[in-house]
């Protein structure tokens, strides 16, 4: 973020901007939980913490700077989508201006949205795109266009498309090609650590927001305590980065 100028009447640089974006995706859970644990424990490392809302704010019209850290495709990656709880189902259609749909996840109904990601072969993020839950697996088919002639996309049968697929799009079945499941070790931490699968945000941009800096974290930590074998296996893990 160094080539990034810092505004005149800013009080936080573009790096602590980002910083505490990415530890509030990290902790998970609400806004309001995460800058009460900012003011209590991390004063001495950021001295200037903005109030709630404006934090909030930052994170919501600073997303464009989440697309330095997305990966670059490497010979093959994943193809996958995973839901988003944001309202039980019981309480499906009872506010007017409710963001989330009903849809299926995981082979249960959820009322929310759903996230779409493009792994490369280590298992970081190359590209992500978000959806109500209603939507189906084909609508993430554009995330693969600009990785065309450089990257084949491994996915189950849910992205095939009765209108067709991409070329370097291979459709697969149960059984072969299980390198695929690569992807559930990313789903796990992103449950386990970040809880990113049920969020409490009322409008879409937040929603959006929330899971961009959510895709920061993840590459940043994925990359940090990536440990390759003897074999050429990864192994990813991101446990004790858990706050």
């Amino acid at each position: 973020m160094l080539d990034l100028p810092q505004h005149p009447e800013a009080q936080l640089s573009p790096s602590a901007v980002v910083t505490r974006a990415r530890l509030c995706a990290s902790k998970g859970g609400s806004t309001r939980a995460f800058s009460r644990g900012l003011t209590r424990d991390s004063l001495p490392l950021f001295p200037q913490v903005p109030e709630r809302t404006r934090l909030a704010r930052l994170c919501q019209t600073q997303t464009a700077w989440t697309t330095r850290v997305l990966a670059v495709p490497t010979v093959w990656g994943v193809a996958a989508t995973s839901g988003i709880a944001l309202l039980p189902p019981m309480r499906d259609g009872r506010r007017p201006a409710q963001i989330g749909q009903q849809g299926q996840s995981n082979h249960r109904w959820i009322v929310g949205g759903k996230l779409g990601v493009i792994l490369h072969q280590w298992g970081v993020s190359c590209a992500w795109d978000c959806a109500t839950a209603n939507g189906h697996a084909p609508h993430f088919q554009p995330l693969l266009a600009p990785c065309e002639g450089q990257m084949l996309g491994l996915a189950d049968t849910g992205f095939h498309a009765k209108t067709g697929d991409p070329a370097h799009l291979q459709v697969c079945p149960r059984g072969p090609w299980n390198t695929r499941l690569l992807v559930e070790t990313v789903w796990s931490m992103l449950t386990t650590v970040f809880q990113s699968t049920k969020v409490g945000h009322r409008v879409w941009a937040s929603f959006r927001a929330r899971l961009a800096w959510t895709m920061v974290a993840l590459n940043l930590l994925a990359r940090w305590g990536m440990e390759i074998d003897a074999q050429a296996m990864v192994h990813l893990s991101i446990a004790e980065f858990g706050l």
